[in-house]
């Protein structure tokens, strides 16, 4: 009996650290927040449809002027401050109500009008009735936090960028090729009466002629800017018989974001691209992550290409409902959260944060947070990932721009 029972004994403690590892990591307390995300609803791009794009009618009027933020849009940015606030105070992070202390909250738009409107717009909801400080760089002026090749960096061989597209993408044709579905459902919802309604020209990546940037041509770059526009229709509100026409549903629009995302296989996911796209973004996230006086809360609010290529950065995709796989919606963004588990480690969490499709149709302030998993760096329940770890990988990702 004694023998069995120190045989017992024995089998228990073997199993006791496999136990231990079982059991569930308590919580972490998240300390600091960086939020990478694109502007919001905004009427139409200058060009974003090709002057020569034939329609079967005419397009809808935009209540706003081109290029900016609309006023639909920004109630979808007041929805969004508003369920922000409320899942950051749930952590801890910022009190519920009341104005948070100057320090504590930084708000870092692009110079381009429809992201200080954005900046403007989700202020007010995050924290109604409170002066929140929306800081930019000169109207019109560039920064490279947004547009790094707007700044010709000195480092940037086009070239390589060139190598890397093709390398990412099998070239402009097999690109193309890739989204014929949606292009074929474009021409579908612009029935203009002699097809093909979207302009055609052979499709090619190259060097631009000032070699600080690349030029796509084809039928990617024709489209994209139109299957968005059809997207921030639905987005700003439009009857949906005014939405392509009535000629699309919601779940086609997604089918056409396809086209849209294309662009990001060219500009801001290959590894050089991104390198290059993403190196003062990263710099900034190093900065809030280990700097001791670094704010609560980071927001930078810049355009999908950012979002884009700091998902490429980050090896991690992006999706909202009602959108495709990688194409950034508008309010949309990537969370960054330094946590310090019970014993005092460092590490990071990541979320997609956005609102759906239809949500910010209807300007609701119900919000997303969609964990994000690093792959090679996912620790326990929470997806963690050890702060130096991280560290090391945001440089190995951007070192070709250094």
């Amino acid at each position: 009996m004694i023998q069995l029972r120190s045989a017992a004994l024995a089998a228990i403690a073997l199993l006791l650290p496999s136990l231990a590892e079982a059991r569930p990591q308590p919580p972490s307390r998240i300390e600091r927040v960086v939020l990478l995300m694109r502007h919001g609803v905004r009427s139409p791009l200058v060009g974003e449809v090709p002057p020569a794009t034939r329609t079967g009618s005419p397009w809808p009027r935009w209540r706003a002027a081109d290029e900016q933020v609309t006023p639909h849009g920004s109630a979808a940015l007041l929805a969004l401050g508003r369920g922000d606030r409320r899942w950051l105070a749930a952590t801890g992070l910022i009190p519920a109500k009341g104005c948070p202390a100057p320090t504590a909250i930084r708000i870092w738009t692009n110079s381009s009008p429809r992201t200080i409107a954005t900046g403007h717009a989700y202020a007010k909801g995050f924290a109604a009735g409170c002066t929140l400080a929306v800081g930019h760089r000169p109207e019109g002026t560039n920064d490279p936090l947004f547009e790094p090749l707007g700044a010709h960096p000195a480092g940037f061989d086009a070239a390589r960028a060139v190598e890397s597209i093709l390398a990412y993408t099998g070239g402009a044709e097999a690109l193309t090729r890739r989204h014929a579905a949606g292009l074929a459902l474009l021409e579908q919802v612009l029935a203009c009466p002699e097809a093909p309604c979207s302009p055609i020209e052979p499709a090619s990546i190259a060097a631009s002629a000032d070699g600080h940037g690349i030029d796509l041509k084809g039928p990617i770059r024709a489209a994209s800017g139109t299957a968005q526009v059809l997207m921030l229709q639905y987005l700003e509100g439009l009857p949906m018989a005014q939405v392509g026409w009535g000629r699309v549903t919601p779940a086609q629009l997604a089918t056409l974001g396809s086209v849209h995302g294309a662009l990001f296989d060219v500009f801001s996911r290959p590894p050089y691209m991104a390198a290059f796209q993403m190196a003062p973004t990263v710099d900034r996230i190093a900065a809030d992550l280990t700097a001791p006086d670094a704010p609560a809360f980071d927001l930078l609010i810049g355009h999908d290409t950012n979002v884009a290529a700091l998902a490429a950065v980050l090896g991690v995709p992006v999706r909202a409902p009602g959108f495709a796989a990688d194409d950034p919606a508008p309010g949309g963004g990537i969370a960054i959260a330094l946590v310090r588990s019970a014993d005092g480690t460092g590490a990071v969490r990541l979320w997609y944060r956005s609102q759906s499709a239809a949500d910010i149709r209807a300007a609701r302030d119900r919000i997303a947070w969609m964990p994000l998993r690093l792959d090679g760096c996912d620790e326990g329940t929470e997806h963690r990932c050890p702060l130096p770890r991280f560290l090391r990988r945001l440089a190995v990702a951007t070192a070709a721009a250094r």
